[in-house]
């Protein structure tokens, strides 16, 4: 019952005030029921109807707002944007292209291990060139590992002061 009567509920002078109480179990009952609902349709949404799309003549890279765009050099140094080969003279103007498609696009570049340094910078000044500014050099961490083993950081020291602090 929402209201009840007890011997606290008496005033000075008295009289029976109705004690309020609220009863929250339908509440919590009302609640879990409408997450099991959303538990269970929510993987629904995600799903699509199957459309097959109409094909163009030439092929663009659009990378959405959260998908970061992947551009990887090989041993042999060639370039990959989204596992698609292209050619270092047309990098910038296709990242100009999707650059315009999506102002806010993200850059993974990942090089070849086997590469040297000029190679990635090359790449990396060609994908600032085509205006775009978050660029993230990607790198495997097992290869990290080695690499940190091989070169003991130990090695590295910052420079003492000559003041003694």
């Amino acid at each position: 019952m929402a209201f009840q009567v007890t011997k606290r509920g008496r005033n000075r002078r008295g009289k029976s005030q109705p004690m309020s109480e609220i009863n929250v179990t339908p509440f919590v009952d009302v609640m879990l029921v409408l997450l099991v609902v959303f538990m269970v349709t929510a993987p629904l949404l995600v799903l699509g109807i199957p459309v097959q799309l109409p094909k163009v003549g030439k092929e663009y890279i659009i990378a959405d707002d959260d998908t970061p765009l992947n551009v990887e050099i090989d041993e042999e140094k060639r370039i990959y944007v989204n596992k698609n080969e292209i050619l270092l003279s047309s990098l910038t103007p296709q990242l100009i292209q999707i650059k315009s498609a999506n102002p806010k696009v993200k850059v993974h570049l990942r090089g070849d291990a086997r590469l040297n340094y000029g190679a990635i910078a090359v790449v990396a000044g060609e994908i600032r060139n085509a205006g775009i500014q978050v660029i993230a050099l990607r790198t495997d961490m097992a290869t990290l590992k080695n690499e940190i083993e091989a070169f003991p950081l130990d090695l590295i020291k910052p420079k003492s002061s000559k003041n003694g602090g």
